[in-house]
């Protein structure tokens, strides 16, 4: 099979593109050729394409109060991947979609009946999953012959077992699905994906991955599979994010509804868009900014965010029995070397040991030999992990 593969990752206001070639031959290797992004859909909408160098092969910028939406933007992506295959046909295009509840465990080729089924997932992640289904409708309006894939952030972690995943809720709830989906999973699946390469002592031991970004998660992974994580129903839950609260008493939302009078939406606008580093610093959701700031609320908001990553890192290696490896990814795990030392720092208990200096170059290995415990900081690609998925389940 011979030919190109587009990932596609929507936000609320943004789509993420990606274009991957197909190895000739039927080969195993996936190649990317471009990626960008479409953002500022709804107020003031800018693209840009960049080449597998990083590069700018293109731009474009629609003006402020321009509306172009989601719609406008796929066109226009569309637009330019088919420009740029160079004569390759377009195979299938990949999506990112957050949720795939119980019923969706690996991904799927997308056909109406799929499409209607992730539809009902929506209160289950309703800042993502609305908007991950966007461009998948209008692909399938557009261009029903063309191929789609759903690949679900839930579906690395539905492997768990069962008591990570249970609420100490009654049964018919837990049977009606309220229970612990975890989150982030294609990034999990990556570094999964990559760790025998690096360090199969850790592929197939035990090891904790820090998916630290705007939106941050941790997974324990024995032996590649995932056996539990701090996200929970939503991805809400576990660390304080860039405006994400975290891990919160049930208690706190009841004391709002009673005594401060808040209703589900305010409360959902609360705990998704006002809290994490943003609300706890009053300064900024921008972890680079808090480092650089002399505001003490931006330091109290590290040291939280630093201290809670330390308590998740703790109870996930009592999940495991031990700890043979630390991974860093995500946009603050790859590339603050301050958030990696203070981690490390604090899990010398755990047995890590950090290399500072290997630390501040960004690794990947960022452990010093003398630690019973490994440390990396590998940057992960949910996008490939997209494309992989897409081509294995069109591949004749």
């Amino acid at each position: 099979m011979s030919g190109a593969i587009a990932v596609l990752n929507a936000g609320s206001s943004s789509i993420k593109f990606s274009l991957f070639e197909q190895g000739e031959q039927g080969g195993d290797g996936l190649v990317l050729k471009l990626r960008g992004q479409a953002e500022g859909l709804h107020t003031s909408p800018r693209f840009v394409a960049k080449d597998a160098a990083g590069d700018t092969i293109a731009s474009r910028d629609w003006g402020e109060g321009a509306v172009l939406g989601h719609d406008g933007a796929l066109q226009h992506i569309v637009g330019f991947v088919r420009d740029h295959l160079q004569g390759r046909a377009l195979l299938g295009v990949g999506h990112r979609v957050v949720h795939g509840g119980m019923a969706y465990a690996q991904p799927v080729r997308i056909d109406g009946t799929v499409l209607d089924d992730l539809a009902q997932f929506v209160p289950l992640a309703p800042l993502h999953q609305p908007h991950n289904l966007t461009p998948i409708r209008l692909l399938l309006e557009r261009q029903p012959d063309l191929p789609q894939v759903a690949c679900f952030d839930t579906a690395f972690h539905r492997a768990q077992p069962e008591l990570a995943q249970r609420f100490a809720l009654p049964r018919d709830l837990h049977d009606a699905g309220v229970r612990r989906y975890g989150f982030h999973g294609l990034s999990y699946e990556y570094i999964a994906s990559v760790l025998p390469r690096l360090d199969p002592r850790a592929a197939q031991g035990r090891t904790v991955v820090c998916h630290l970004g705007n939106g941050a998660s941790m997974c324990a992974l024995s032996g590649g599979r995932s056996v539990a994580s701090t996200m929970g129903f939503t991805a809400v839950d576990g660390l304080p994010m860039g405006t994400r609260c975290g891990a919160l008493d049930p208690g706190v939302i009841l004391y709002l509804m009673d005594q401060h009078g808040m209703d589900a939406r305010a409360i959902e606008t609360l705990i998704y868009s006002q809290s994490g580093l943003l609300g706890v610093s009053g300064v900024s959701s921008d972890m680079r900014t808090l480092l650089a700031s002399s505001e003490p609320g931006a330091r109290i908001a590290v040291d939280l965010y630093v201290y809670r990553i330390g308590r998740e890192l703790g109870s996930l290696a009592a999940a495991l029995g031990g700890l043979d490896a630390i991974v860093f990814t995500g946009g603050i795990g790859e590339n603050s070397a301050e958030i990696r030392e203070r981690v490390c720092r604090d899990a010398a208990w755990l047995g890590v040991a950090l290399d500072e200096e290997a630390n501040r170059s960004g690794g990947p290995r960022i452990g010093s030999p003398s630690g019973a415990t490994a440390a990396w900081a590998v940057p992960t690609d949910e996008e490939l992990m997209i494309a992989r998925h897409t081509r294995r389940l069109l591949a004749p």
